[in-house]
């Protein structure tokens, strides 16, 4: 076991933060475990850091000792909720970078005003377990692209799926997509666990503004709506003002949210 001592006097005792691990420290106090530190690297390359600590002395010389060992820049990601948490994380020098708010969003086409939807013409939907592999990750890698040339992958949802290298499609069966003759213009995921989550909804740059995320949207929540399940769940960046118009224009309500802070 590896490890490295930092020791630092609190009033009338003493925390010891000692790396037990790769990227994993531990507070200690009079020898019991007050505190846990860990570290890993995003599937984008970030890196992203975390704590949980007993009190907000053993957050701070965990942090103290994290960062003397981490490279810059630094991520990690609190329920906003989570004053004290948000709180710590500002001591050690973090700043807030972005907010996403978890939404619900309404599978009703009466509510969500999704019934008479229909894709643009030319263009058809393809429901999932019924796409073809090729175009789907081809799709897929453009938008990505795209994306990157742009406002770049860093600009999106700080939770991501952990891939296998290279690969950005996990499971294919749970993506529907928007589809012309030869290619494949947009797409949407939604997984369900204990609840149905869009966990994404992206067109290509050059075919936006046609109404095609509308049309994935009013598929897939029509789908998940004749299966019986009242609502999905969603996260939206609060600066993304078309992802933001386009979900509250179908009814969803945020719920909680999350923040991406840095340092």
């Amino acid at each position: 076991m590896n490890t490295n001592p930092f020791i630092s006097g609190l009033s009338e005792n003493a925390v010891m933060i000692t790396r037990v691990a790769d990227r994993q420290w531990h507070a200690l106090d009079d020898d019991l475990v007050v505190g846990r530190g860990h570290a890993e690297h995003r599937p984008d390359g970030r890196l992203f850091v975390s704590i949980d600590a007993w009190h907000d002395a053993a957050f701070d010389r965990l942090a103290e000792a994290m960062l003397a060992e981490l490279p810059a820049p630094l991520h990690t990601v609190v329920d906003e909720a989570d004053v004290e948490l948000t709180a710590g994380w500002r001591r050690a020098g973090f700043t807030i970078r972005r907010r996403e708010w978890e939404c619900v969003v309404p599978t009703d086409p009466r509510v969500t005003g999704l019934d008479e939807v229909l894709p643009p013409s030319g263009v058809t939907i393809v429901p999932a377990g019924q796409t073809d592999e090729g175009l789907l990750r081809a799709v897929d890698r453009a938008i990505r692209d795209e994306v990157e040339a742009t406002v770049g992958w860093q600009s999106m949802p700080a939770e991501v799926i952990p891939l296998p290298e290279g690969d950005t499609i996990v499971d294919p069966s749970k993506y529907a997509v928007a589809a012309a003759p030869d290619r494949y213009l947009g797409l949407i995921r939604v997984v369900t666990v204990n609840r149905p989550r869009i966990g994404l909804v992206a067109v290509r740059a050059g075919d936006q503004r046609r109404g095609i995320a509308r049309a994935l949207l009013a598929h897939a929540l029509g789908t998940l709506h004749r299966s019986g399940f009242a609502a999905a769940w969603a996260e939206v960046q609060e600066s993304d003002q078309a992802a933001s118009a386009l979900f509250e224009g179908i009814g969803a309500r945020p719920m909680s949210s999350n923040l991406e802070l840095v340092r």
